[in-house]
């Protein structure tokens, strides 16, 4: 946070509207921005607009964004910098649990009595959230943190273990953690069997991740991931919170799941102080996913299904909904380069 003063500077901001780089009025520019998506929507239909967002707006202006493009325009093409930010945590949630939800709040970081960060800088990334577990573990100090992360960054300053993973070693540390709570019997039959499905397919896989294998696809030494297993294992309220160390990956979906997995064996979610938590790289991509603002999905949480197309037009009072899923921000890019997309927002 050392130089967020340097946002509050003026210099650089756009104050007020321009038209081919001269200073307009709010009502001649938006006026343009109808005439230019009206003329292209008559010409060519309406998927040859598109919105792209940014996770710097407000959730109501994500809502209002999403409702006029896929509610009025009739095109689902508004996807936003979620898709390239937090694309590895939306997919890894809807495979876990059907829709991109995050199952914690951030008092549970004030009440769990263990924190594993992984990919995250929280001291740098996160500021404000970080002063906040720094003075919970301040205020409890039996409360543990593990950072899991290639550097020894700010954060590790509060740490009481640091596994220095080598990239893309978290699926098998998580993967080594599964077979570790299975080994010890720290199974939660009862949430397994009215909760989950797939358990014994991940345990197959996990079977041959052992100790020392992890040690060595992960370059962490076996003692360390042992201490740590051993922790998680003891400790019943856990929280896993990870970011873009995580999500910037070309394995990021899985090692999302292998997360979650960890998470949902033990029972360890949907309580206070424990659960997986993903902390995202702008400031709303949360907001914006919780009301539609991408592509693949229609509006809160729900997919082009013909009943919640039904359900939404009938809220929103219109009969244009899109019916069908639009372009994703890289699509979206690539339309523009083809001049496919002649108007874009």
């Amino acid at each position: 946070g050392s130089a967020l003063g340097e946002t509050l500077s003026l210099e650089g901001r756009l104050l007020h509207p321009e038209i081919n780089g001269n200073r307009a009025g709010w009502g001649e520019a938006l006026d343009l921005v109808a005439t230019k998506f009206r003329q292209a929507i008559d010409e060519y239909g309406p998927n040859s607009v598109a919105i792209y967002g940014s996770g710097q707006l407000l959730t109501e202006d994500y809502y209002v964004a999403n409702k006029l493009m896929k509610g009025f325009v009739g095109t689902a093409n508004i996807d936003t910098n979620s898709r390239l930010c937090m694309a590895s945590s939306v997919a890894g949630h809807k495979r876990a649990f059907g829709s991109d939800t995050v199952p914690g709040n951030y008092e549970d970081l004030e009440l769990t009595d263990l924190v594993v960060l992984v990919g995250s800088n929280l001291a740098w990334c996160h500021p404000v959230l970080y002063q906040r577990l720094a003075a919970a573990k301040a205020t409890r100090p039996n409360m543990r943190v593990v950072v899991i992360d290639p550097r020894r960054t700010a954060t590790v300053d509060i740490a009481d273990l640091h596994l220095p993973i080598q990239s893309d070693g978290d699926s098998a540390l998580f993967v080594g953690l599964l077979a570790h709570l299975s080994r010890h019997g720290l199974a939660d039959q009862r949430f397994l069997e009215e909760h989950t499905s797939g358990a014994e397919a991940a345990l197959i896989v996990a079977e041959d991740w052992p100790v020392d294998r992890v040690a060595t696809a992960s370059g962490v030494p076996a003692e360390d991931i042992a201490r740590f297993y051993e922790w998680f294992a003891a400790t019943e309220k856990a929280v896993t919170l990870y970011s873009q160390g995580v999500n910037q990956s070309a394995a990021g979906t899985d090692k999302v799941n292998a997360i979650i997995n960890c998470h949902l064996f033990t029972g360890r979610i949907g309580r206070k102080g424990m659960g997986p938590f993903s902390v995202t790289g702008q400031p709303n991509a949360m907001g914006g996913r919780e009301v539609g603002g991408l592509a693949n999905m229609l509006a809160a949480h729900m997919d082009f299904t013909e009943e919640a197309i039904d359900r939404v037009g009938r809220f929103w009072g219109t009969s244009a909904v899109a019916t069908n899923p639009g372009l994703i921000a890289v699509d979206i890019f690539a339309a523009m380069a083809r001049g496919e997309i002649k108007a874009v927002w």
